[in-house]
């Protein structure tokens, strides 16, 4: 199987099953000498561990991460760096009735037919555990980010119909709701709504927006490796994402030029553009702007109400899911997106270093100088 690593300079592979032994990562790229130690990355897991409210999987995993490699005193060393976290609560029990037949929403037909056969224990590769890989690498290139003075903020825009307008927005309080919404008022309304669906045996889906502040002009590329289009890729692996969008996104298709164009001015002797509506790209390329990327997440596919589906003998049947599921995907997706986010901008930023000469000859000839 190829196509489980991400990244060009600051590149990361991602290894394991949901109901495999361990979930892990290899990091290999990030600069020597950044500090970093295991609370750095658990702050991040603990982020999208399940159980901690009732609208997360009942699944018990404490997600601790172990450091085995590329760390040294608390800091890195510049080799691959490799984290592991044991899975510990497994019930493949749980999955034994689908074995033989294909869960709508998920991606049991298409991967039996890519491969020949499937893990049904959880989704395998899959499943939604898969992130963990990805939210420890994204650990690190948050801290690698923050020694640069760039600030990543991601939560819950909207729960099924319920949306905070940026208006309303109380970034303080995305903390304070189980939900990750930017107000704890509407979060309110939206677990409201959340558990109809529950009741329902039903889910829901939503969106969850990122913002980066501190961002240096130049990231991204021209043509094929944009920095939308690159935080688009790293976005859409994601598997729950069905939608990402930067700045205005689809309202600017209903908008026109004069609108849409964000007009520059100097400030304090700085440029600066009048409105964002472009969400921090131009041409690919980053504007020293606020970045603001979205991501649609749709509803958690495993659901306890009755659902149509067909099995390997091509027999229409009628299946419940059993198992511990999520009913909503978004509050534990909001770190996986803000991870995704972090290591698209510290690959670029690596990448950008020699985008020009004078760049590569000031940097040796310093070296030179010491």
């Amino acid at each position: 199987m190829s196509g489980s690593s991400f990244g060009t300079l600051f590149r990361i592979t991602t290894w394991g099953e949901s109901h495999g032994a361990a979930i892990g990562v290899v990091i290999d790229g990030c600069p020597a000498g950044l500090s970093l130690s295991e609370s750095d990355i658990q702050a991040f897991l603990d982020r999208r561990r399940p159980g901690q409210s009732r609208y997360t999987t009942k699944r018990s995993e404490t997600d601790q991460v172990e450091i085995l490699s590329g760390i040294f005193e608390g800091k890195t060393t510049g080799t691959p760096i490799s984290l592991l976290v044991r899975n510990q609560d497994q019930r493949s029990r749980d999955y034994g009735e689908i074995a033989s037949c294909y869960r709508p929403g998920h991606a049991d037909y298409t991967f039996q037919n890519k491969y020949g056969f499937r893990d049904y224990r959880g989704g395998g590769r899959t499943s939604g555990r898969e992130t963990i890989g990805r939210v420890a690498a994204g650990a690190v290139a948050s801290a690698l980010l923050k020694t640069l003075g760039i600030k990543l903020t991601a939560f819950s825009k909207s729960i099924g119909p319920v949306t905070v307008p940026e208006s309303e927005y109380r970034l303080d309080e995305v903390t304070e709701n189980p939900l990750y919404m930017p107000n704890n008022g509407l979060a309110k309304k939206a677990a409201d709504y959340l558990n109809e669906m529950m009741e329902q045996k039903d889910s829901c889906g939503g969106i969850i927006e990122c913002r980066v502040t501190g961002l240096p002009v130049g990231l991204g590329e021209p043509v094929f490796d944009k920095l939308d289009a690159q935080l688009s890729k790293g976005i859409m692996s994601i598997g729950a994402v069905k939608a990402v969008e930067i700045g205005d996104g689809f309202l600017a298709a209903a908008s026109n030029g004069s609108t849409n164009n964000d007009a520059f001015a100097v400030q304090d002797g700085q440029m600066i553009k009048r409105t964002n509506h472009s969400g921090g790209v131009l041409g690919g390329i980053s504007d020293g702007s606020e970045l603001i990327v979205r991501a649609a997440i749709k509803p958690t596919p495993s659901i306890a109400r009755p659902q149509s589906t067909v099995n390997i003998d091509k027999e229409e049947i009628e299946i419940s899911i059993k198992g511990r599921h999520d009913p909503i995907i978004v509050p534990r997706a909001v770190v996986v997106v803000e991870s995704m986010t972090a290591l698209t901008l510290a690959d670029l930023l690596l990448c950008n270093m020699c985008s020009r000469l004078d760049s590569i000859k000031n940097f040796y000839q310093e070296e030179k100088d010491v």
